[in-house]
């Protein structure tokens, strides 16, 4: 399962700011956020990480579905 850390990365600035930043609509960022984004262009990628000034692999991580799945049914 694919993870976004934009919350992290974001560090106390909003997504209305990264969408004013970007250019990116902020519901499109909202869903990212959310881990909600079924595909991701290459560009909203690069402009996101521009803003943000990280890498991909800063933004996007690899989670074992296995574990995701513990961690969700564990309070």
């Amino acid at each position: 399962m694919i993870k976004f850390e934009l919350e992290k990365l974001l560090d106390g600035r909003t997504l209305y700011w990264l969408s004013v930043q970007t250019g990116i609509r902020w519901a499109t960022l909202k869903l990212m956020a959310k881990g909600k984004t079924e595909r991701l262009e290459v560009e909203v990628l690069d402009r996101v990480c521009e803003a943000l000034e990280c890498q991909p692999g800063d933004l996007i991580i690899r989670v074992d579905r296995r574990k995701a799945a513990g961690k969700r049914g564990r309070k």
